[in-house]
């Protein structure tokens, strides 16, 4: 059996870099706190409570006077919440996410209704919300916008930076065949992550190549779950978080077999799965 990894895994820019923030202010400090987890990721986060970083479930719960925000952004509602209680904030917000909030920011400073195409129960998705103050709605499907009492004129339209670019089109084709009509106006602009995409593209490439793909990461992390999604459309796909999860029965009569990971998937685990495999 052979087992081949795709070319781009690891962890992308925007994680890599929240995390070598928090580590460095947690050598500082002694120790900091996030509200909320950093990233969707367990094994990450097992490291970073062993470098003193604990996590805040909300506002209310945070003991330090200083916080560090997640890499999926906050909303300005919440940073202004923080603030009120006279707490610090050490952000790690993405800079791909910081883009998105900010093209958000500026069509509904412009007129438009925000539509972002994404989980609106994901915190990178609230928190892009909360920069278009209430003047926007988050939702993976066009049907809801066209079931509201009356379309908005203008509308503008971007995406969680984790979605699959080919989804995000055909939302936006389907949004344009239901809501443009006459005198109606909308300004698309593309939020997706470009790690996230060439990371797509490397996990979609493999697929094709093997008889089965193991995707490792947070069960919780969209973007995991994204390239579960896609790669399932070629061939078997399992999403798993550790080696452990990895079922002896899947490999029967494979030969080839591929390996992607989400963003925020340490090497470590993916060596370990590599080690799984071989043993």
């Amino acid at each position: 059996m052979k087992v081949e990894k795709a070319d781009k895994i690891g962890f992308c820019f925007g994680v890599k870099r929240a995390i070598d923030i928090l580590e460095k202010v947690a050598r500082e400090r002694g120790g900091v706190e996030t509200l909320g987890a950093v990233v969707h990721n367990q094994q990450v986060l097992q490291k970073l409570a062993r470098m003193g970083v604990r996590v805040a479930r909300d506002v209310a719960g945070i003991q330090d006077s200083t916080v560090a925000t997640s890499s999926h952004g906050i909303s300005p509602q919440l940073e202004e919440a923080i603030r009120a209680r006279h707490i610090g904030i050490v952000s790690t917000t993405c800079p791909f996410v910081h883009r998105a909030q900010v093209a958000a920011r500026r069509l509904a400073e412009s007129g438009f209704f925000v539509v972002i195409y994404g989980d609106a129960e994901h915190p990178e998705v609230k928190g892009i919300l909360g920069w278009t103050r209430d003047k926007g709605i988050a939702t993976l499907d066009e049907k809801f916008i066209t079931a509201l009492d009356r379309i908005p004129r203008r509308l503008g339209i971007l995406s969680q930076t984790t979605q699959i670019p080919a989804h995000f089109k055909e939302f936006i084709k389907k949004l344009i065949d239901a809501a443009f009509t006459r005198d109606s106006e909308m300004r698309i602009i593309d939020t997706i992550c470009h790690d996230i995409r060439e990371r797509q593209a490397a996990a979609l490439k493999l697929a094709h190549k093997v008889d089965l793909m193991l995707v490792v990461g947070g069960h919780a992390s969209a973007n995991t779950n994204r390239l579960a999604e896609l790669c399932a459309t070629v061939t078997e796909t399992h999403l798993v978080e550790t080696a452990e999860e990895i079922q002896t029965a899947w490999l029967n009569g494979r030969h080839q077999v591929g390996i992607t990971a989400g963003a925020s998937t340490d090497e470590q685990t993916v060596n370990e799965v590599l080690m799984k495999l071989k043993a």
